[in-house]
């Protein structure tokens, strides 16, 4: 019988939540999901020097802000060191690791005669059959894995195929350090099998690691889980991911204005597809995820498919859902938390109403809350280049004087009968209508783009409005 799927998402905390390892968490959760199986959650703080408490919140505040759940509490490796020295007790008891007391001097020796050679530097196993009363004084000792060199270490891998390692290119790893304290390799082996992992869905950077820990799963007679090594993100350039590329901590999209549904869907497709779909609800990307549709290939983070993806998730997205996500952004916005201040003192009403206009010209939150600016700038408006160009053209204010006093004349205020009134005026001046509008436009919001002219008379109201014509009237 086929045990449930469990699957982890393991993060060093030494940094925030990168975009690449949110990909790791998502099609971890995805494959958790699709199978009806688990998604744990380990923090591998082992390296005590780097791993900090505010990389831990960011990781955890990540996965939430993403939407990516995780079953049970977070496990921390570090916690778990006395279980991972316990386990090398047994391998040292059985013979299959042994103490090594090489100094620092021989170590460095070692490397430098493999480099003079052409080789790669690794352990010549010298500590392997020598007697460990011959160790010299004051060296406190390694326990290395006592490996067989000969024959070859295979990784089976879901995405990568079968990979082979001769295992004389392997040599004897630490699993303990002079200091006591356990290596990355034999804690993520002891934790996985602890855990009761049975998939393990990584970058395919840690492939060779892979070939190492399965080494130790030998060594200690445990099951292997099935493991699946997923491409590397590069830039649009087919270069290394960089910062200029998007390889930045998950906060930073939140800063960004991106929705999570967005990303989450951006992110599914960076080596991943189903047919030519490219939009998926989370339903339908749990539904279709598997490892078989997973590439080999790196995948490219392109920012503008990123935005064009975003822009859509905020057109399609039901005016109620998007004012609540947006909500939720908000204090992490340029300027976010000075906006939320003056909607919350009376004005979301008017930004519901201007909603559908202003996210048709937005591909994030930081456009989104750009585009509702005349609703949220106090008088007298600061105009942008553009409106203070259409503003100071001859004439123009003289206009709009001429058409305040229209308006001033219109008692029941709506947008039908602010719109009668420009239309009547644009009539006798023998204008066009968009000849008076794009004046109207730049007083009224400082900008040469902005929702329909007349359903921004109505939201901001006869006296608003008449009060903003003024200060650009001659």
């Amino acid at each position: 019988m086929t045990k449930p799927v469990i699957a982890r998402f393991a993060p060093s905390p030494t940094g925030f939540l990168h975009i690449g390892g949110a990909r790791t968490a998502l099609f971890n959760w995805l494959y958790a999901k699709n199978t009806g199986g688990k998604m744990l959650l380990r923090i591998e703080d082992t390296d005590r020097a780097r791993s900090t408490d505010e990389a831990i919140d960011a990781i955890i505040d990540g996965l939430k802000w993403l939407g990516l759940d995780w079953d049970g509490d977070p496990v921390f490796q570090f916690a778990r060191a006395d279980r991972h020295r316990a386990v090398v007790d047994e391998l040292l008891a059985t013979g299959k690791a042994y103490r090594a007391y090489d100094t620092i001097e021989e170590l460095e020796a070692m490397r430098a005669n493999a480099l003079a050679a052409g080789k790669p530097p690794r352990y010549d196993g010298g500590w392997r059959d020598r007697d460990p009363s011959t160790a010299p004084e004051g060296v406190k000792p390694v326990i290395r894995l006592r490996v067989d060199n000969s024959g070859e270490t295979v990784v089976d891998d879901a995405v990568q195929g079968s990979v082979t390692f001769p295992n004389a290119d392997l040599d004897d790893l630490i699993l303990l350090r002079s200091d006591g304290t356990p290596t990355y390799m034999l804690a993520v082996v002891v934790d996985d099998h602890d855990m009761g992992v049975t998939d393990i869905i990584r970058g395919v950077d840690h492939l060779t690691n892979a070939a190492r820990q399965i080494q130790i799963y030998r060594a200690l007679g445990w099951d292997v889980p099935r493991m699946a090594h997923i491409p590397l993100i590069h830039g649009p350039d087919g270069a290394k991911l960089s910062k200029r590329h998007g390889a930045l901590g998950v906060e930073a999209y939140r800063e960004m204005g991106y929705i999570p549904a967005a990303l989450r869907n951006y992110l599914v497709r960076l080596g991943w597809s189903h047919k030519d779909q490219e939009i998926f609800s989370g339903e339908e990307m749990i539904a279709a995820f598997n490892l078989d549709s997973v590439g080999r290939s790196a995948a490219r983070f392109d920012f503008a498919k990123l935005e064009n993806l975003n822009g859509h998730y905020m057109r399609a997205m039901p005016d109620e859902e998007l004012i609540a996500v947006f909500k939720d952004s908000l204090p992490y916005l340029p300027g976010g938390p000075e906006a939320q201040a003056k909607l919350d003192a009376g004005m979301w009403d008017a930004f519901q109403i201007m909603l559908p206009a202003m996210k048709e010209r937005s591909k994030n939150f930081i456009e989104l809350l750009d585009n509702a600016s005349f609703l949220l700038d106090a008088r007298p408006l600061a105009p942008d280049d553009k409106a203070k160009q259409a503003l100071g053209a001859a004439g123009t204010r003289e206009l709009i004087g001429r058409v305040l006093r229209q308006l001033e004349q219109v008692d029941s205020w709506s947008a039908e009968n602010a719109e009668a009134a420009v239309r009547a005026f644009a009539e006798t001046e023998g204008a066009k209508l968009g000849q008076v509008a794009q004046p109207l436009r730049a007083a009224l919001t400082g900008k040469m783009v902005s929702p329909p002219i007349f359903e921004v008379l109505a939201v901001l109201g006869r006296e608003e409005s008449l009060a903003r014509l003024r200060d650009q009237a001659a």
